[in-house]
């Protein structure tokens, strides 16, 4: 449930997305980021701090977006978050005695200090390979975007009206651009929620090689 939780402004982006469009889509994710916060804070007074980090972020860039009316700061956005993430889990081997991954999870589970150590660095390698595939991605859209604006001439250009606004070389350029915007939010929920979940499956498989069991006291 806290994994699907996780993923709820992603997925209201989305289906604002279809419904009204990427700008839409973000006053929305900044919104439900806000009320995840609040309800995080109303069931268990006290908040997440990748919450507020991923709410800042958003705040952020998605501020950015809809000032600017650039799409390419939203887009950014999972990549940073990914990265920033990457970098406190990295930073937290040499800040205290346990690393993050081991403050979060050591209530319930026991592993070998090295065990600690080598399964926060993996998540470090996962934030940083999704951060990654996140603006792998986006690229498209930033190149089918740049040819569509060096075409026609136009700064501002609203996708979901191509044919009413372009005809032959600069519609196709309109419709790729289209196309690559779409496949960025569905990588955004579908991509990145199923890999996360892959990766959090084959996390599972390890640590079952390693989990050390609690010594039983027998009755005398």
């Amino acid at each position: 449930m806290k994994f699907l939780a996780d993923f709820f402004p992603i997925l209201l982006f989305f289906i604002a997305y279809k419904l009204y469009g990427i700008y839409a889509a973000t006053i929305v994710a900044i919104a439900a980021s806000f009320a995840q916060v609040a309800w995080h804070w109303f069931q268990h007074k006290a908040v997440q701090n990748m919450h507020l980090i991923t709410l800042g972020m958003l705040v952020f860039f998605g501020g950015l977006t809809l000032v600017l009316q650039d799409k390419a700061f939203i887009m950014w956005k999972p990549s940073v978050i990914n990265w920033l993430f990457a970098i406190v889990f990295l930073g937290s081997q040499f800040i205290g005695k346990k690393t993050l991954i081991e403050r979060m999870m050591d209530s319930h589970i026991t592993l070998p200090m090295p065990i600690w150590l080598r399964l926060n660095n993996i998540w470090v390698l996962f934030f940083v390979t999704l951060g990654a595939l996140n603006l792998y991605v986006a690229n498209f859209f930033f190149i089918a975007d740049s040819a569509l604006r060096e075409a026609t001439g136009l700064l501002e250009i609203d996708l979901s009206l191509c044919a009413e606004q372009f005809s032959d070389q600069a519609l196709a350029l309109c419709n790729e651009a289209q196309s690559s915007e779409a496949s960025w939010v569905n990588f955004k929920l579908f991509g990145m929620m199923g890999l996360t979940f892959l990766f959090i499956i084959l996390q599972g498989f390890y640590l079952s090689r390693h989990i050390q069991e609690e010594p039983v006291l027998k009755d005398r």
